[in-house]
């Protein structure tokens, strides 16, 4: 767990991290077991003991990929959630996080995706909780989804709608929380930059990452 610290932390290649920790070689196995057997997903699942779910906050952020993190298989970009958009080679977090902006959910897609793409899956577990927004998320389908679970919904319009709906603008405040939250995530390098091939691999860094926070 040291030495996976010292990687996320300071983004350094497995090839250069500090012999006290032990062979870089057997410790990157070790890792990717980790990501693939999903360990580190239960990790946070684990320390996940006691969300604060009155308020629930959903919202993206890209990562710029570095180069070296494509090319794992042949037209596997999509499938490694690596795309493009305005900020060059990207990947998208999709993330949810309670009312005191502790991670619950992640998701991973190509950076071009739109947030909304990836809302009903990201609150699949989410009930009768005042569920945050921005306007990205303002759509009829996504809030009749959030509704009919009994959830109050706090995401403003957009411009274009014919029908201004009201929302709470004093609650819409606390969207500051996954700002913050990403603020705290990108402070670790290997979150910052992506720079491994797969998927499976910068979600266990992502999971690794989360897990932290709840217990920093």
């Amino acid at each position: 767990m040291e030495a996976v610290w010292y990687i996320v932390r300071g983004g350094c290649q497995w090839r250069l991290l500090p012999r006290i920790y032990g062979n870089y070689r057997s410790i990157h196995r070790r890792f990717k077991k980790w990501c693939e057997k999903g360990i580190l997903a239960k990790l946070l699942k684990y320390v996940q003991q006691d969300p604060d779910l009155e308020i629930s906050i959903i919202d993206g952020t890209i990562i710029r990929s570095h180069p070296c993190s494509a090319g794992y298989r042949k037209d596997s970009q999509a499938q490694e959630a690596l795309g493009r958009s305005k900020g060059g080679f990207t990947t998208k977090i999709h993330a949810l996080v309670d009312a005191l902006g502790n991670p619950l959910k992640f998701i991973l897609t190509p950076g071009q995706r739109n947030e909304i793409t990836q809302a009903s899956v990201l609150t699949k577990n989410v009930s009768s909780s005042t569920v945050v927004a921005d306007k990205g998320y303002d759509s009829n389908a996504f809030i009749a989804c959030l509704e009919s679970k009994g959830c109050t919904v706090v995401i403003p319009p957009k411009r274009n709608r014919k029908v201004q709906r009201h929302y709470d603008d004093h609650i819409y405040k606390e969207r500051h929380l996954i700002e913050c939250f990403f603020g705290k995530i990108k402070n670790f390098r290997r979150i910052f930059s992506r720079f491994d091939k797969t998927a499976e691999v910068f979600m266990g860094f992502l999971n690794f990452v989360g897990a932290l926070i709840w217990l920093l």
